[in-house]
This record gives structure tokens, C-alpha cells and sequence, in this order.
């Protein structure tokens, strides 16, 4: 384990979290299991994020597995129609859209673990908007008005996250990237054609990612005095 991993778990048992170690044991592993849902990770790729994960994240946590979890062993930990099972569910949202898509893998996944945890199904009917063919992934930029409208309510539910752990919150800090990952300029012999623009500006969840990555940055240097400065 290294000074900077100590000096983290450190400030994680300085902080008060209303979570145990094996709920957020759970809860990442969850995570995971959406991160991976649309399979655009191959097995190195997956085994960077579970290193990740279980290294940096939480050293000191008991891990007896970074696979997939099943929607009835993340019941069993957080429980049902609880509140820790209603943030679960607006991380696992958010690690869905975070890449500006959201695709029937990941939907089949999420209403697999709402009804195991007892929450509304209708919080995934607004993403499902933006599916118009179940065999092929939407962009954010193809949606119309009425899918647009269709999230509002969506918005404000997960605007009402609030964060209380530092694991978690690094969590999300490495996985909602900083800078949209789709935003490039196309050159053809030395010079530009096309710029293609970030995709997650155009996301109608962007304000609710941005806000919640801001919100686990802040807990991470203010409440848990951790120096953020690696996650900007």
C-alpha cells in the first residue's frame, strides 16, 4: 500500500459515513457492474478499474470479489426501499450516462437492480426515452423535445444526492471524466476537416454529472481534507 493509499484511508476512517464497509463494498461493486454493462471494457481494461477500485479507492477494505454483483446480493447489503438503496440507484444512473449514451444493456441492468431494491421503476422510463431502437445505442445529441422534456423530473431526483462517503466519492471522481472523452478534432493530411464537439455537453443529464462530480470533489477537499488535485 502506498503513503498516498494510507494517508486516504486515514481520512476515510476520520469521516463519519452512515454506510458500512460492507455496504460500500456493495455499492461499488454495483457500480462496476454498470461500468462494464455495455461491454465497451475489455478484460484489461476491467482489471485497471477493479485495481483502481480496490487499491486507491478502499485499500483497506475486505474485498471478497470485484465481479459483477447480482441484483439479489445488492439487496441483501443495502437493503430495500432504503435510503442507502435510493443513492445506490442515482450513482448507478449516473455511471450509466456518464459517457453521454445510455444502452439497453445498462437499462436491463439498472431495472434489474430497481426491482431488487424496491425502487419506482418509472425513474428509468425518462432514460428509456432516449432509445428509440433497442439494438443500437443513442446519443444525447439525437434526442427531440419531448425525450428532452420527458427528463426533468429525472434531473431533479438526482439532483437530490447527497454525498457521505469518501469511496464512493473517489469513485465517481475517476469515473465521470473531467473532460468529455469525445470531443476531437479529425485531420486529414495535417489538416483539420471536422471537429467533432463534446458529446456530454450535449447530454441532457451534463448539468446533473458536472454538479455531481463537483459535489464529490468538495466532500473529497473539504470535508475529508484530501488533496483533489489528482481528479482535475
Amino acid at each position: 500500500m502506498t503513503e498516498e493509499s494510507l494517508r486516504r484511508e486515514f481520512m476515510t476512517s476520520t469521516v463519519q459515513s452512515p454506510y458500512s464497509s460492507e455496504q460500500i463494498a456493495a455499492w461499488l461493486r454495483g457500480l462496476l457492474t454498470i461500468a462494464w454493462a455495455d461491454g465497451n471494457f475489455d478484460a484489461q481494461e476491467q482489471e485497471l478499474i477493479a485495481s483502481i477500485t480496490k487499491d486507491e479507492l478502499a485499500p483497506k477494505m475486505k474485498w471478497d470479489s470485484l465481479e459483477v454483483i447480482t441484483p439479489e446480493e445488492l439487496a441483501a447489503v443495502l437493503g430495500k426501499g432504503t435510503p442507502a438503496a435510493e443513492n445506490f440507484l442515482r450513482t448507478a444512473i449516473m455511471v450509466a450516462i456518464a459517457d453521454g449514451t445510455y444502452s439497453p444493456s445498462e437499462d436491463e441492468v439498472l431495472q434489474e437492480f430497481c426491482q431488487a431494491l424496491e425502487q419506482p421503476e418509472n425513474l428509468l422510463e425518462a432514460l428509456r426515452h432516449t432509445l428509440e431502437n433497442p439494438q443500437q445505442v443513442i446519443p444525447a445529441i439525437a434526442l427531440t423535445k419531448r425525450q428532452i422534456n420527458a427528463l426533468h423530473p429525472l434531473r431533479d431526483w438526482l439532483d437530490g444526492l447527497d454525498i457521505q462517503d469518501p469511496r464512493v466519492a473517489r469513485f465517481l471522481c475517476k469515473m465521470i471524466p473531467s473532460q468529455c472523452p469525445f470531443e476531437r478534432d479529425v485531420t486529414l493530411f495535417g489538416r483539420k476537416i471536422v471537429h467533432i464537439p463534446p458529446m456530454c455537453k450535449i447530454n441532457p443529464l451534463y448539468e446533473q454529472l458536472v454538479g455531481l462530480r463537483f459535489r464529490a470533489l468538495s466532500y473529497l477537499a473539504d470535508k475529508c481534507g484530501e488533496d483533489v488535485s489528482p481528479y482535475i
